[in-house]
């Protein structure tokens, strides 16, 4: 693992801060599960949390709840130290992506469980559990138990639990990974409508890099125990500061290749050379590693939209085609190439096959895997 770096969000305008990490670790005998960090979090709009499985979400989430204290560093909410604050004692709601409810309530007693524990009267417990349920779309469901529920209803349910606390932090640890596309979408598109104009701290972890894009707001991103960067969604994925967070930054993989800038072109080895776009002239000659998406990517049949495109021919090793969308592994140099493209574009196995490289979308990174700062392209990528 890297030198650990202190990540603080690069402000342009007031926020909030409710939440913010002061140089915390987490160690498990010898192992370190999360490398120091300090960031900042703010109650408007979603904190997205990025990585890999077992790059360090879960355990991140659980230090800001509470539930695991850090083996250094301070956590702060609301301008409090609650470092050694008890999770009992906090106002923390946490919804994980196995959907937890208790099979012999009705759908109203899961949702008023939290309520009741906390001493509210009853009339407040059917207030406040009759404006989540109708918010959630599960007014029509109260008396039903959660046997008698759809996976997508459950997953409300135990969504509204959370969300009737009222609590001050809101972790929403994958909460829709196990549910169907359809569902997914459905409530991926909800998630903002419901926490506009609360006053709480939302946390959202994803291995998805679309999920974070459409969440908005800022983005995290993690690999193995270390944030690598932290800032507005769109701006991270754009102009990853390293390579490791355009990787995390892509699914599928990032394509990456080592090129050679001379003047004003760029060569990948024999098999393919561009200009450079306006912008890139003090970029020093040299050796760089260049990285293009796999929808920056697509197959030569398709009809160029007016974008620099560079045509390379490679051999076929996987086709797939999912749903409207059109997956080609092949080899270019020696290494494996990935192209996503919309619509249905079969290429047979084992054969050659021409791909146009869009590469104005490219970014290139120096020796030590950074961004060339002049190479990142301002528009959408």
């Amino acid at each position: 693992m890297r030198g650990a770096r202190a990540l603080r969000i690069a402000r342009r305008g007031p926020r909030k801060v409710s939440l913010a990490l002061n140089g915390i670790t987490r160690r498990v005998g010898a192992d370190l599960h999360i490398a120091q960090t300090s960031v900042e979090l703010a109650s408007e709009g979603f904190n997205v949390l990025l990585g890999t499985t077992l790059a360090g979400k879960t355990t991140l989430m659980q230090l800001m709840a509470g539930l695991l204290r850090p083996t250094s560093g301070t956590v702060h909410f609301g301008g409090r130290d609650v470092t050694g604050v008890a999770v009992q004692r906090r106002n923390v709601a946490m919804v994980y992506q196995q959907f937890i409810n208790y099979p012999n309530m009705s759908v109203f007693e899961n949702i008023a469980s939290p309520l009741r524990v906390a001493g509210v009267s009853r009339g407040e417990i059917r207030r406040r559990v009759g404006t989540i349920a109708e918010l959630l779309q599960l007014s029509h469901l109260l008396e039903r138990r959660p046997a008698e529920l759809s996976g997508g209803q459950q997953q409300r349910t135990a969504m509204a639990r959370a969300l009737v606390k009222d609590a001050d932090l809101v972790l929403l640890d994958e909460p829709l990974a196990n549910l169907d596309y359809k569902l997914r979408e459905g409530l991926r598109d909800e998630l903002p409508r419901l926490f506009a104009g609360r006053d709480c701290t939302v946390v959202y972890a994803t291995t998805e890099p679309t999920e974070a894009l459409l969440l908005g707001g800022h983005v995290a991103t993690l690999h193995e125990g270390q944030i690598t960067q932290f800032g507005p969604a769109a701006e991270v994925y754009r102009r990853p500061r390293d390579l490791r967070t355009a990787q995390v930054f892509s699914d599928p993989p990032m394509n990456t290749a080592r090129v050679t800038k001379q003047g004003g072109r760029v060569r990948l080895g024999e098999f393919a050379a561009w200009r450079l776009p306006a912008g890139y002239a003090s970029m020093p000659d040299g050796e760089y590693t260049f990285a293009l998406r796999p929808h920056h990517v697509l197959p030569a049949s398709i009809v160029a939209d007016g974008a620099q495109r560079v045509r390379v021919g490679g051999r076929v090793l996987i086709g797939e085609i999912s749903g409207s969308e059109s997956v080609a592994h092949f080899e270019l140099g020696g290494q494996t190439w990935v192209s996503l493209a919309h619509g249905v574009h079969r290429l047979a196995v084992g054969e050659p096959a021409q791909f146009d490289l869009d590469v104005v979308h490219g970014l290139y990174f120096d020796a030590d895997d950074r961004l060339v700062a002049n190479a990142a392209p301002a528009h959408g990528g």
